[in-house]
């Protein structure tokens, strides 16, 4: 008995590792690339990329760890089943609950960092996220410049178009801006320009030996005047005051303040780990395979299991936050019911209830 349980935990993590690996990978480059995404449309900063992608990670962590968990579990029972290493298990006299004791200690520490990562770790990733992009968009136009693209200004009256940036950001070339001022259009374009910064500490970009066109949009008429120096001078944004979401919120500023969307937040960090203990315990009967029999169908029973049982999560949770059912009832009954669900799994799975069963009909 000793012997098979160590075998399956060293199964166990072996399995989890490259399935969390895999799964890691596959959630970066989604993450990656949608914030890359985001970044060529200008919605948010080029720099903030590497920053956003790791506070997302972090956010992530739990549900990639509780499916980690029930695809090791669920992939290394039923590869005992193929190689009738189960037909051994049974034949000792063991029935199939004796699995829950090396199940419950391989994923007991899984649990646990889920816990911390749901309750804790993934709301303080949220904050510092909601933060980060606030202080990158209250930035100043001359900050949020990308060279080679057109920056619309932070009060979307100014388009800035700079080719290359010479050094460090106080040196441009090859500058343009269009302006409306009064209903008309400025054009303006330059081959240099600085930044500098006046004494009360408002700061100036300042063009060099350039011209500005300007005329009515549709109007024939327009002047060109040349000048030695022009001077704009760049607002930074200012900050908006918004609060925090949910998500972003500590464990304790949503007990203090129990609206229903707060409380429906109080329900999917809570579910979480009940979600991932549940789930590991009901990979032991959904991984059964017969070996006279195709496996496939097993394996997206158990992967429907899994995908219904998140998505009645996620409903308990929008029911809680619109005020359909309290939140005694949406924290528990998908949880009884799987609970349910998985006893009945159990005992379904026992070789003599279904020999029993067999042999009655």
């Amino acid at each position: 008995m000793k012997i098979y349980e160590r075998a399956a935990r060293r199964e166990f993590i072996t399995t989890a590792t490259a399935v969390f690996f895999v799964l890691f990978a596959v959630m970066l480059a989604t993450q990656l690339i949608r914030l890359l995404s985001r970044a060529a449309g200008g919605k948010i900063a080029a720099e903030s990329v590497i920053a956003l992608l790791g506070f997302g990670s972090i956010g992530y962590m739990a549900i990639l760890l509780s499916l980690t968990l029930f695809i090791a579990i669920l992939m290394t029972i039923s590869r005992w089943y193929r190689d009738s290493e189960m037909v051994i298990w049974a034949s000792s006299g063991m029935p199939l609950v004796t699995w829950v004791r090396p199940v419950l200690s391989f994923a007991a520490p899984i649990v646990v960092l889920i816990t911390v990562l749901s309750i804790f770790l993934a709301p303080w990733a949220a904050e510092r996220s909601e933060l980060y992009r606030q202080r990158m968009d209250q930035r100043d136009d001359l900050s949020r410049l990308s060279p080679g693209t057109f920056n619309e200004s932070s009060s979307a009256d100014r388009v800035f178009f700079v080719e290359s940036v010479a050094g460090t950001q106080d040196l441009v070339k090859n500058v343009f801006v269009s302006s409306m001022q009064h209903q008309r259009l400025g054009v303006i374009a330059t081959a240099k320009g600085r930044t500098e910064i006046a004494p009360n500490g408002d700061r100036f970009l300042v063009l060099e030996n350039g011209r500005r066109y300007e005329g009515e949009p549709g109007s024939p008429e327009y002047r060109v005047m040349e000048f030695d120096r022009y001077a704009f001078r760049i607002e930074a944004k200012e900050s908006a005051g918004q609060d925090l979401s949910p998500r972003g919120r500590s464990i304790l500023d949503l007990i203090n303040d129990p609206t229903p969307t707060h409380l429906a937040e109080i329900l999917w960090r809570v579910g979480l780990p009940i979600t991932a203990l549940i789930l590991a315990l009901l990979a032991i009967p959904l991984a059964f395979v017969n070996p006279r029999a195709g496996r496939a169908n097993n394996l997206v029973f158990a992967l429907l299991s899994y995908m219904i049982y998140n998505s009645f999560l996620s409903v308990s949770q929008a029911w809680v936050a619109q005020g359909k059912v309290p939140f005694w009832l949406g924290v528990s009954a998908i949880h009884v019911l799987m609970l349910i669900a998985l006893i009945a799994l159990f005992i379904v799975r026992q070789y003599p209830l279904r020999l029993a069963l067999r042999s009655w009909f």
